[in-house]
């Protein structure tokens, strides 16, 4: 067996929460492209069928799977899913998240319901996708997406980033409790240019001020390249969660990959 045998996911079933966009559909598809049957699951229909259709395109069984990852109920009857539909589960992401409604908030701030919103989103949905797919599962692979902000807070993003840093601290006991069944690891991806951080991307550049200007917005987005000085896409954080599921990690778990230009090391 070549080294490169070892990156392929062939026989393998996946779920990806928020797959229908964005990170979510760039995992997907590269999950795919190494050979793994697809779960997409999201809040729309019509846009986890799109990327269904992406997946079968490459030659591998694809589900379209609506659910909401902050009910518990509809976290159960996607992983059901899973294995009634495509005949085990052997992969869980952890993917869906971000800010609800695309509004940063102050902490001081932040209404009681929108915090209960992100916690849910970004920190409960993730044990409860564990906990599912774990009861569901051999031995397998669990991959939770958290965020290079875990390690960098920020004005009008605290409560996004607690919850990251969170998810990478739940990642590491998951990883222990688990073991050696399911290993359970985390992707740190730096600020990719999703349609969600283009919408919120004149918040994070003011830093709580108000009205950025178009040259502001344009030094951010330079700062977040991060040293390699090159922006990050979806696939990047794909390649990232085809290491981590596939037996070249077999000996990894309970860490976080920042998949961020170098941000995760620079100041």
């Amino acid at each position: 067996m070549s080294i490169l045998d070892l990156f392929r996911l062939d026989g393998q079933v996946a779920v990806v929460t928020g797959g229908s966009k964005g990170i979510g559909r760039g995992i997907a598809l590269a999950l795919a492209d190494a050979g793994a049957d697809v779960v997409v699951a999201a809040r729309s229909m019509a846009d986890c069928e799109t990327v269904a259709r992406e997946v079968r395109e490459r030659g591998r069984r694809a589900l379209a799977f609506t659910a909401d990852v902050t009910r518990k109920e509809q976290v159960e009857a996607l992983a059901q899913a899973a294995v009634d539909q495509l005949g085990r589960l052997t992969i869980w992401v952890n993917n869906a998240g971000g800010l609800p409604d695309c509004t940063p908030d102050l902490l001081s701030e932040m209404p009681e319901d929108r915090w209960d919103g992100q916690v849910d989103v970004n920190f409960k949905s993730v044990w409860m996708g564990t906990t599912a797919a774990a009861r569901r599962m051999q031995e397998g692979v669990i991959l939770n997406i958290t965020s290079i902000g875990a390690r960098h807070p920020r004005p009008m993003f605290g409560l996004l980033t607690a919850t990251k840093a969170a998810a990478n601290h739940l990642t590491e006991t998951l990883a222990i409790e688990l073991a050696p069944r399911i290993r359970v690891n985390a992707i740190g991806p730096g600020a990719i240019m999703t349609d969600q951080m283009q919408a919120v991307l004149p918040a994070f550049a003011a830093g709580g001020a108000e009205g950025p200007g178009e040259s502001s917005l344009q030094a951010v987005k330079e700062s977040l390249k991060g040293p390699l000085g090159i922006e990050g896409t979806p696939q990047d954080v794909g390649a990232a969660a085809v290491y981590l599921a596939s037996p070249a990690a077999r000996w990894v778990t309970g860490i976080c990959l920042y998949v961020a230009g170098g941000l995760s090391t620079a100041t």
